[in-house]
């Protein structure tokens, strides 16, 4: 599940595919609370059991790298991330995120974790899941990523069971994750209860950081454009 022939076209005349823009707060990772834009491509190449953004697999609108710069930028907010879908799927993204920087923005990625991220501007944020069993796409991790991990950088898991905990744990600490990044587990909604993430965090010790989904809380869990 990549790009069709018909999207590689677009990607090959260095376009992109969007799905939304809009200004929000943001809910997760370290910069939690923010105002932010958010650009959202659409296309993934994975089907996570937990994923809250299937709406991002069809539809879109093809429009330039510039058109989509000027569009964030007139928002006035200092912070955009771009998401997807996976956004690294295609190939103009990183001058999308370059483009930004110039403008002097602080720029966010979030990523599966599925696409290498070495191409990626440095200053910006990458926020990088590991996929867990649980999601369906564990065989999809491409753990050469965590080589290009930056102390600027996040990994997130997402956890929808303790299986998935117990995994996420052994990874954190074979291979000395928390030591390049921080790292932040997110209980899967309405897959585990909060509460029990936290305690497992506690009792295992880990040097990670929890959170949660504070858009899902601030506004309907289902709802778009938040």
């Amino acid at each position: 599940m990549g790009l069709s022939n018909e999207l590689r076209a677009l990607a090959a005349a260095e376009r992109l595919l969007v799905n939304e823009i809009y200004l929000s707060v943001q809910g997760e990772s370290t910069h939690v609370g923010k105002p932010c834009v958010f650009v959202r491509l659409s296309r993934c190449h994975l089907r996570c059991s937990w994923c809250d953004s299937e709406f991002t697999f069809t539809g879109g609108e093809p429009r330039s790298v510039p058109d989509v710069v000027a569009e964030a930028h007139a928002f006035g907010v200092h912070t955009v991330e771009v998401t997807g879908g996976e956004p690294l799927l295609w190939p103009a993204a990183p001058a999308l995120m370059q483009q930004l920087l110039d403008l002097g923005h602080e720029v966010l990625l979030e990523t599966s974790g599925a696409m290498p991220i070495e191409g990626v501007p440095e200053a910006v944020h990458v926020i990088m899941d590991l996929k867990a069993p649980g999601s369906g796409e564990v065989r999809r991790n491409r753990w050469s990523n965590i080589e290009h991990l930056r102390p600027h950088h996040e990994v997130k898991v997402v956890i929808s069971s303790r299986e998935d905990f117990d995994w996420a744990a052994e990874q954190v600490r074979s291979r000395d994750i928390a030591r390049r990044c921080e790292v932040l587990f997110s209980p899967a909604w309405g897959h585990i209860e909060p509460v029990d993430l936290a305690n497992w965090i506690l009792e295992e010790r880990l040097p990670v950081r929890m959170q949660v989904q504070l858009h899902k809380v601030v506004w309907d869990p289902d709802a778009r454009g938040v």
